[in-house]
């Protein structure tokens, strides 16, 4: 009896490894997931359920969700002084609980996926890389105070990235351009390179930028079948947190995935908001022609909108009861990096009236003028950062001078390519430029820590991707 038992559990566990195995190529087969890449890009395309999408999602990425892991570990075990079992502990019992089960499933088919492909990592893995946003600088130095933590690092949301929106009389067809660069820093921003297609079978189709092993665009940058385009930047000086909301990393992707005009944007975001990577949404209806901006706090948001005008984003909060009430934000600081920029963007928004489009807003992107000392400086205050040119680095952010971080990826949609369902994408420095890791190093020895996986980021070209999009 005994024998027989031991004959019947082997037979289940053979049973269950080949259904697994065969939801694998099911997966392949039926979701017909599929990778390439172009210009430094990797493309992947992703349809079918939650649990398909995130299977061929792990399965195909496993090599980058390993190497993204690796740097999402480095990079937040040394500047939160907090061990990488913290943040999987985060993830199960304060993430976990507050996602929805859709998008459950799709953090589970990653992990599962890329489990498959060999990369020794589970679950909590994955959600603690999908929370590296809002965990390491919004929950933790939450957590410390309520730990009152004496010895706890200083840490400060990071005010990441550069961007603007126009319609109307601003740009050269009366309908909506928008452009997004992504500042970071180049541990992870290397990596920031993937184009995710996605074809879910509820809700509408989404082709966004994004990061290995992540269900939302993490630096938010996208556009759906409904014709709504997306991005963002972060806020400076905030810093509250609701650990029992839902996940910001999941609010983004559902309203992304979900809306199919502003106001379903808002409405959906807004759902459960943690107050956890808080930033200024720009928003373009491009059934409507309408734009907008939507500023996020916890307790505080405010929407502005217009047919006829643009609004711009450079880390700065614009509401000042917002300003007052939930941020340490000095407006009146022109020599800091978001006032800079956003005294950059009207000059620029101003010299660009009625000419905007997609191939103007890859000009505006790649600006290199320092508003502060009025001279072209490719440093922390031009619209395309150079963080690690600035001996003042951004000391609002906690980055130290010379910090190895800038914009490490670019994208631009008008209506011309949106009729198309497609944007126009540059992977690294807005301007093209490289930036050479052990030239750095030697220059600046005080971040070793990055040397095991600080990388090149070489210059790339400009490239056009778009739904269903092959390898030419």
């Amino acid at each position: 009896m005994h024998h027989i038992c031991h004959k019947l559990v082997f037979f289940l566990l053979l049973f269950s490894a080949i259904a697994w195995a065969g939801e694998i190529q099911k997966t392949d087969r039926f979701a017909q997931g599929y990778r390439f890449e172009r210009a430094n890009w990797i493309y992947v395309h992703l349809e079918g359920t939650p649990y398909q999408i995130g299977l061929a999602h792990g399965h195909l990425l496993a090599p980058e969700i390993a190497d993204a892991l690796a740097v999402t570990r480095l990079e937040q075990t040394h500047d939160t002084k907090r061990p990488w079992s913290f943040f999987r502990h985060t993830a199960q019992k304060m993430l976990w609980p507050q996602i929805e089960e859709e998008y459950r499933e799709e953090l589970k088919g990653i992990a599962d996926g890329a489990r498959a492909a060999g990369v020794k990592l589970d679950l909590w893995d994955i959600v603690a890389l999908n929370g590296k946003e809002e965990v390491p600088d919004y929950y933790v130095p939450w957590f410390d105070a309520q730990q009152k933590r004496s010895d706890a690092p200083k840490l400060k949301a990071p005010g990441n990235c550069s961007a603007f929106v126009a319609t109307g009389a601003w740009t050269r067809d009366h309908r909506p351009v928008i452009g997004h660069n992504n500042w970071t820093g180049f541990l992870e921003g290397e990596r920031w390179r993937i184009i995710f297609d996605l074809q879910p079978v509820r809700g509408e189709r989404v082709l966004m930028d994004g990061f290995p092993g992540m269900i939302s665009s993490g630096d938010d940058f996208g556009i759906n079948s409904a014709q709504l385009a997306v991005t963002e930047t972060t806020i400076t000086g905030y810093g509250l947190y609701d650990p029992s909301g839902a996940p910001e990393f999941v609010r983004a992707r559902k309203a992304l995935q979900y809306a199919r005009s502003i106001d379903d944007y808002e409405r959906i975001f807004l759902e459960r908001n943690n107050g956890g990577y808080a930033n200024d949404w720009l928003l373009a209806d491009y059934k409507s022609g309408e734009i907008a901006r939507l500023e996020v706090g916890l307790k505080l948001h405010k929407l502005w909108r217009s047919s006829d005008g643009y609004f711009t984003g450079a880390n700065f909060p614009s509401d000042p009861e917002f300003i007052k009430a939930e941020t340490d934000f000095d407006p009146g600081n022109n020599a800091s990096s978001p006032n800079a920029r956003r005294i950059r963007w009207e000059e620029l928004m101003s010299a660009s009236k009625g000419q905007l489009d997609a191939e103007r807003g890859k000009q505006l992107l790649a600006d290199h003028v320092d508003s502060y000392e009025k001279r072209t400086d490719a440093d922390e205050r031009s619209i395309c950062g150079h963080i690690y040119n600035s001996s003042r680095g951004v000391p609002e952010w906690e980055w130290k001078p010379f910090t190895p971080a800038g914009s490490v990826n670019t994208k631009v949609a008008d209506g011309a390519l949106v009729e198309h369902f497609s944007f126009a994408a540059r992977s690294g420095l807005s301007c093209g430029a490289d930036f050479l890791a052990g030239e750095f190093l030697q220059a600046h020895p005080e971040f070793n820590w990055t040397q095991p996986l600080l990388r090149d980021m070489r210059g790339n070209p400009w490239a056009e991707f778009k739904v269903a999009d092959k390898l030419k």
